[in-house]
């Protein structure tokens, strides 16, 4: 796994040496635990009291109501403004009410249940449930007989069936690599094709405007057997959509994570907020303005859908402030995991996070890299973990 030619020539003997020792015997999967969903027996930490919650949940809606939020979708800026928010159609911000918002919020469920094609791999979300998926869209693939290359369409459907095999993979999160040899314009339908054959898990579908996360959804409706109303009536599938921080949510997220909650689908909604680059270089500052953009949009989705399953999700770390490179794993990701918890349950939402790392290879770093990402997700009493398993290279 490394780039030097002397040590990827050993990497290809020793690797050589594997096939050959194996040469006449099938290749089986690591012994493993049946298939079932995890859950917690021990309360997460909470390192902030309540008045410490209390007072970032106040500092946001003080964003909320006096600063705003930019909502780059003129259908969600009308339907934000027919529900009383303050609306400037010139730029674009959103100031809502601080009384409207925590109340708006509260007819998300604390809980719901993700039916895939395959009812046996459902997966309820929230409360004292976790879920790992695999790692979401990187560009490169990286094995031992090939080295680190773009992501390919084969690469694409080997990593599915991977995910498919191991127990400790819950959900099909984004694409497990990017595959770069099929065009943008279609490879949503090809690598949704792939997913529904390849695997039977609960599936994410990329939230990127109308044709994207339409078809994604038909395509599970079809391949599960059900109408439009069955589908409609009950959780399927799910998507993610990142703010644009600082302070803002941009048109094609905005645009299919509205088509989803309209259709009774969850959405994540995970703000990217990284301390001492687009969000204050404190670890609170950057919560707040986190639970502020997450807020904004729950707030959005609840409006278009009163009861639509939401979840909370979370992505604070820190950059490393003499490159500006993000970094993770590290004490302020996880301390921010640990609060992000907190706010959740404060708010009565399933919460997401992630197991990342900063590492260039499989190696010593990441490892410890991705145990403090996973102390902190874990402990901090995560439903959802995106990206736990096949994230390097700072993603």
């Amino acid at each position: 796994m490394a780039y030097g030619g002397d040590v990827m020539g050993q990497g290809d003997r020793r690797s050589t040496k594997r096939r050959e020792r194996s040469s006449g015997s099938r290749a089986v999967l690591a012994n493993q635990l049946d298939w079932t969903q995890p859950h917690y027996v021990d309360p997460p930490l909470t390192p902030l009291s309540s008045d410490h919650i209390e007072s970032i949940h106040e500092a946001s809606l003080d964003i909320l109501d006096s600063i705003g939020i930019m909502f780059l979708n003129d259908e969600a800026l009308d339907i934000l403004a027919s529900a009383g928010c303050d609306v400037n159609s010139s730029t674009k911000i959103v100031k809502m009410d601080r009384q409207w918002v925590p109340e708006i919020i509260k007819t998300a469920p604390s809980q719901f249940t993700l039916t895939p094609r395959n009812s046996e791999h459902s997966l309820k979300i929230g409360e004292h449930y976790f879920n790992f998926g695999q790692v979401s869209s990187p560009p490169n693939v990286m094995d031992n007989d090939k080295g680190r290359r773009s992501g390919t369409r084969g690469d694409f459907q080997d990593l599915l069936r991977l995910s498919q095999a191991y127990n400790c993979i819950h959900f099909i999160g984004g694409y497990p690599v990017e595959p770069l040899d099929l065009h943008p314009s279609v490879r949503h339908l090809h690598c949704t094709y792939d997913k529904l054959r390849l695997t039977d898990k609960v599936l994410h579908g990329y939230s990127l405007g109308k044709e994207r996360i339409e078809d994604v959804m038909e395509m599970v409706r079809i391949a599960s057997g059900l109408s439009h109303e069955a589908f409609d009536a009950s959780p399927h599938m799910f998507t993610n959509i990142n703010s644009t921080s600082p302070l803002k949510h941009d048109y094609p997220m905005l645009d299919g994570a509205m088509r989803l909650a309209r259709r009774g689908q969850p959405v994540v909604v995970t703000p990217f907020t990284l301390s001492g680059a687009m969000a204050p270089v404190t670890i609170v500052g950057a919560i707040t303005q986190q639970n502020a953009e997450a807020l904004a949009a729950i707030a959005l989705l609840q409006t278009v859908n009163p009861g639509a399953p939401v979840v909370y999700g979370a992505f604070t770390s820190n950059v490393d402030m003499k490159t500006g490179a993000p970094a993770f794993g590290t004490p302020e990701y996880v301390k921010a995991a640990f609060a992000s918890g907190q706010l959740a349950r404060r708010y009565r939402l399933p919460y997401r996070t992630s197991n990342v790392n900063a590492s260039n290879a499989p190696d010593a770093q990441s490892a410890y890299e991705s145990q403090m990402s996973c102390w902190g997700a874990i402990m901090g009493g995560c439903n959802i973990l995106l990206h736990g398993a096949g994230w390097l290279e700072g993603g």
